[in-house]
């Protein structure tokens, strides 16, 4: 819940959120209370065009990259004027761009600004998140759509379940620099982008209108200026905000006439109108006609909240101190929803996963890895046989392609999903190599994670390679020069294959943590002690 009275600015924590998108950068701060609620203490927005001029928005220009920065150095200064924490996100320009590196590493050397690009589904998840705190709508089945200059995000959920979230690349600049580069409208080029969008539109609008919602929601740049288009065209006065403003399907396509028979995408021709976004809004507004018709909308709410106060929101659960030491729901749903869709026998990934948790803990003092290091352990765990989905041949290499292109990994971040999955592209066969490439591209700290955890999830499997759990727990001794790991096993059972084989899979772990290892022979426990 977002309070409305004056901030105050000498309790609470601040914190600032940006928003790096394709069309704009977006700045909010705020101070969050120890209820979790927050207050706006100041926002700034700078229209960048990051994709802009790339119409498949593969590489940033380096004119777009320069401004970007720049804009990112100004945002800190207002951050660091409020003693604000900076939690800076990226989407769809920086997320396809071959040349994200750099701006990355431009944002942190030349602004102090480290940037997380997050995947589409993660988007999608804040996005809800910020929309859920600017209109009611929790209790009902809700539909929220966000354009955004490079993708358009669908959210179907109810009481905070979500069932349908997806990222598609589909977005005012992108649909702009593909139909109307050269600023003019053409009647041809509108049948052909709506064509387009339709045709892009089609499996999402199957999947959300099989499952049906009683309200729709809209976010962002284009559906903004679209309810404040219709808001002046109802003879009300152009407004600085259009939150919760509703517009029906009438009045969009009023709207989109009006605009298709200017001509152009240059001249202000629209009251309520921001200049700003003059040659964006055909392929937005074509683009919010063909949502409209396709998932059969009526009417739409806008919402003025969006990734950054998901973010924020995001970021005040986040600081309680009760967080989970597992997965979060969120993460944990995720991460479950892969496992149901791939995996053919759950009882051995989830067993070998708890192996290799409870090896993580007791080598805690050598590794020196966080409680997030454990949880992509876990989620990398459970996942790691996904693979075998597509092929058993090199299905760690496919376990790997599954975690990194998928939709469910909600509440991880891209960098995170990267991790995961090349823990579980290295559960198995060959150790980590310079010679690959996602691997040589990590930097060193994050090396020695994937060496460290991917070589606990080989010994955790290895320890369960009946698939029998035979082995039900472990304990290490550690001293300068060894790790002996000491198995336990329930009854007279023979695990006598399971130690043999942890024997053989112990390497990658023994040379990141610079011991050797022995897994020793079985032992039962003693059930005398209590």
């Amino acid at each position: 819940m977002v309070t409305a009275a004056r901030p105050d600015r000498s309790t609470g924590t601040a914190q600032a959120a940006i928003d790096i998108g394709t069309n704009s950068i977006h700045l909010v701060v705020a101070r969050l209370d120890d209820s979790g609620r927050f207050d706006i203490i100041t926002r700034e927005k700078e229209s960048v065009r990051l994709g802009h001029g790339s119409g498949e928005m593969s590489e940033l220009a380096p004119d777009a990259i320069e401004r970007g920065i720049a804009t990112l150095r100004r945002f800190r200064q207002v951050a660091d004027g409020e003693n604000a924490r900076i939690t800076a996100v990226a989407t769809s320009a920086v997320r396809e761009a071959t040349n994200k590196d750099e701006f990355i590493r431009r944002a942190r050397d030349e602004a102090g600004i480290d940037v997380q690009v997050i995947s589409g589904a993660e988007e999608a998840r804040l996005i809800h998140l910020g929309v859920l705190q600017a209109v009611p709508i929790f209790d009902k089945q809700h539909l929220v759509v966000d354009i955004g200059g490079g993708s358009t995000e669908f959210i179907l959920a109810r009481a905070g379940h979500t069932q349908v979230g997806r990222s598609l690349k589909l977005g005012a600049i992108r649909l702009t620099d593909r139909f109307f580069a050269d600023g003019v409208v053409r009647s041809k080029q509108v049948r052909d982008c709506r064509d387009y969008v339709r045709a892009y539109l089609a499996p999402i609008a199957r999947e959300i209108n099989d499952r049906g919602f009683e309200v729709a929601v809209g976010s962002s740049g284009t559906i903004n200026a679209i309810a404040a288009m219709a808001s002046v065209r109802r003879g009300r006065e152009s407004s600085r905000s259009s939150n919760n403003v509703a517009f029906t399907r009438e009045e969009l396509g009023a709207i989109v006439e009006t605009l298709i028979a200017a001509r152009t995408t240059d001249a202000e021709r629209v009251p309520g109108l921001d200049p700003r976004r003059n040659d964006i809004i055909v392929a937005g507004a074509l683009l919010l006609e063909q949502i409209f018709e396709q998932l059969n909308i009526q009417e739409m709410i806008a919402s003025e909240y969006a990734l950054r106060e998901g973010v924020l929101l995001d970021l005040a659960h986040g600081d309680d101190p009760r967080a989970f030491h597992h997965l979060s729901d969120i993460r944990r749903e995720g991460v479950q929803r892969v496992v149901d869709l791939f995996e053919r026998d759950r009882a051995h990934v989830e067993h070998s996963t708890d192996l290799a948790l409870r090896l993580f803990d007791q080598t805690r003092t050598l590794h020196g890895l966080s409680t997030d290091d454990r949880d992509h352990l876990e989620a990398a765990g459970l996942m790691h046989n996904v693979g075998l989905f597509i092929s058993h041949s090199a299905h760690h290499k496919h376990s790997y392609y599954v975690i990194r292109n998928n939709d469910h990994l909600v509440g991880f971040t891209d960098h995170e999903i990267e991790l995961m999955a090349l823990v579980a592209r290295y559960h198995r066969k060959g150790a980590p190599s310079a010679k690959h490439g996602e691997f040589a591209d990590l930097d060193i700290d994050d090396q020695y994670r994937v060496r460290v955890l991917a070589g606990l999830l080989r010994v955790g499997i290895a320890l369960d390679r009946s698939h029998a759990r035979h082995v039900r727990d472990v304990h290490c001794q550690i001293t300068e020069t060894t790790i002996t790991v000491q198995p336990f096993v329930q009854g007279d059972v023979d695990a006598s294959l399971e130690v043999y084989t942890a024997n053989q899979r112990v390497d990658l772990l023994a040379d990141a943590l610079a011991r050797s290892i022995v897994v020793s022979e079985p032992a039962i426990p003693d059930t005398r002690t209590s």
